[in-house]
């Protein structure tokens, strides 16, 4: 039984803030749990009706806690429109990484990228093209934030996550002496230049684009073509659909 205690906190980790303070997040759904309970992730509360419970055993092993629940206790605290059959609480990665570790790497950097949608269908996009670690600005959206998680598509499991002061992470990328890719409405076709399976790939504000002052550090600036190019078109791509074309580019030049 799902005890009023147990849905006000899952409730709470809605808010930034308890997920902080209490360093747990919740995911939503057999795919995503399943996902999330087959890698490094560590759960500590699974909530699932009967039946999922009976059929998922081989991944519940692990589990600190494993409370059974109705469809109708499940739909109090979803976040979906229909409730799902397990929700799972995890406690948030604890990722460490060191500059010099990214020396043969092809990383990305987004800056103020704000939308949960976005930032979980980025973070989905890095896992599919093979890229381990991606960098946030700390205005970012949050990763754990629920929306986040479901758009990640349980890739969270697989990409490593970092929230650095962007200013301060180029100082340092700088030294490895590698190239600092950017997408810009004036920059150049990204279809006629040579690009590196090592190096960094910018993507700015879904708004505004790459700040100047993360502009400064960027060696290439990009540009991702209308199609044909003398027809008006949309001002711009969204950015999650940006990254997408752009790490295509970057992995089809890589073979």
């Amino acid at each position: 039984m799902l005890s009023k205690n147990k849905q006000k906190f899952i409730l709470s980790l809605s808010r930034k803030k308890t997920r902080e303070q209490n360093g747990m997040f919740v995911a939503e759904g057999t795919k995503l749990v399943t996902d999330l309970l087959q890698s490094s992730c560590n759960p500590k509360t699974l909530i699932a009706t009967d039946d999922w419970l009976n059929n998922n055993q081989a991944v519940t092993g692990k589990v600190d806690e494993l409370i059974s629940a109705t469809t109708e206790e499940l739909k109090k605290v979803s976040t979906l429109k229909s409730p799902p059959s397990v929700i799972g609480i995890f406690e948030q990665k604890q990722i460490k990484y060191s500059i010099n570790s990214l020396s043969n790497q092809l990383c990305l950097l987004l800056d103020e990228v704000q939308d949960p949608g976005n930032l979980g269908t980025i973070v989905r996009l890095a896992d599919w093209f093979g890229i381990e670690h991606v960098f946030c600005s700390l205005n970012c959206a949050d990763i754990y934030n629920p929306k986040t998680i479901q758009s990640t598509m349980g890739a969270i499991s697989r990409v490593n996550l970092h929230y650095v002061d962007p200013i301060k992470f180029l100082t340092a990328y700088k030294a490895l002496k590698l190239p600092v890719y950017g997408t810009f409405l004036d920059g150049t076709n990204i279809y006629k230049q040579t690009l590196s399976n090592q190096g960094l790939i910018v993507m700015g504000n879904e708004g505004k684009g790459i700040s100047k002052e993360v502009e400064n550090f960027v060696d290439q600036r990009l540009f991702i073509p209308s199609f044909p190019a003398d027809i008006p078109t949309s001002e711009s791509l969204n950015v999650s659909v940006a990254t997408a074309i752009t790490c295509a580019e970057f992995r089809r030049q890589a073979k």
